[in-house]
């Protein structure tokens, strides 16, 4: 594990935190070791009546690295009211920079977790396991807003919820807004972390020419098949023009991190291609560009 220090975020000379929350089975562990990985100082599971103590005594060490704390419903006396004043009292700090991570998942996706690894949930005493998680949601349902990004890890793995965390505050010291263009399948749902989501199902669909239906978007013979299609150029257009639009708007109100969902009917033919066209165009516009394949298998993103 490599725990190499990085610049502050802010130009201004504030200090990092990130508070990580969310559901339990969600990857919050997961998401802290990443953060971790990348050179945070990283505390779990800490009682909101000593965070701003810590925070005290952080900030006069000669240690600036940036910090990550996790804090949810595990915490002692934990209750979205005390959650939120804290947050809000720490936002007028003048020497921190913060962002509030919330870690989601999909209701069936947290059983079966919880199912494999026979973990007890939090709130489970006494309760059915799919009852614990609803009270849960309920109860995390109160600080939704006062969260800054929400990574939803229903169809990630670990390793891919750690991708996610590194592009988007491994690179703190560039102010420039990260943009992440996913693909995606409507049939396996839409993805509950994005921010803008197209649908390209109206271009022709090689799925239904045989030589291409096993390829993806990402091969020249599928992508020349998609963008062959007389709407797929003007509809670039219109994207490339209305993100020229949004963009800077977003920035202007301290977004850093954009997710744009393209979505076809599978997520492996259509959507793929269009994500493959667009990243980078916008890359060489000077943007903070990831990419993310959500069905295809092994996927990692770059």
């Amino acid at each position: 594990m490599t725990e190499t220090p990085i610049a502050d975020p802010a130009e201004d000379g504030r200090r990092q935190l990130v508070i990580v929350t969310g559901l339990s089975g969600a990857g919050k562990s997961s998401a802290l070791n990443a953060f971790e990985d990348i050179g945070y100082q990283v505390i779990d599971n800490l009682p909101l009546t000593l965070l701003s103590d810590l925070l005290n005594e952080m900030m006069t060490g000669d240690d600036r690295r940036p910090i990550a704390v996790g804090i949810d419903s595990r915490t002692l006396h934990f209750s979205p009211g005390q959650f939120t004043e804290a947050v809000q009292g720490l936002r007028t700090r003048p020497d921190i920079h913060l962002h509030v991570l919330f870690m989601d998942a999909a209701d069936d996706v947290l059983m079966k977790r919880f199912s494999e690894t026979r973990r007890v949930h939090p709130l489970g005493e006494g309760k059915l396991l799919r009852a614990a998680i609803r009270q849960e949601r309920d109860l995390m349902a109160a600080i939704r807003p006062v969260i800054d990004g929400l990574i939803d890890t229903s169809t990630r793995t670990g390793a891919e919820t750690r991708r996610v965390v590194l592009s988007r505050f491994a690179a703190h010291q560039s102010p420039d807004m990260i943009v992440t263009f996913m693909s995606f399948g409507f049939a396996n749902g839409v993805p509950r972390d994005a921010d803008l989501v197209f649908d390209v199902r109206f271009l022709r669909n090689p799925h239904y020419v045989p030589d291409l239906k096993p390829l993806t978007g990402r091969e020249e013979a599928v992508a020349n098949y998609v963008r062959a299609d007389e709407a797929f150029g003007p509809f670039v257009d219109k994207v490339t023009d209305l993100l020229g639009f949004l963009l800077p708007r977003y920035q202007a109100e301290g977004k850093s991190y954009l997710t744009l969902a393209f979505g076809c009917t599978g997520g492996k033919h259509r959507s793929v291609t269009m994500v493959e066209t667009l990243a980078p165009q916008m890359a060489l516009d000077g943007l903070a560009v990831n990419l993310y394949h959500r069905e295809l298998s092994g996927d990692e993103g770059r």
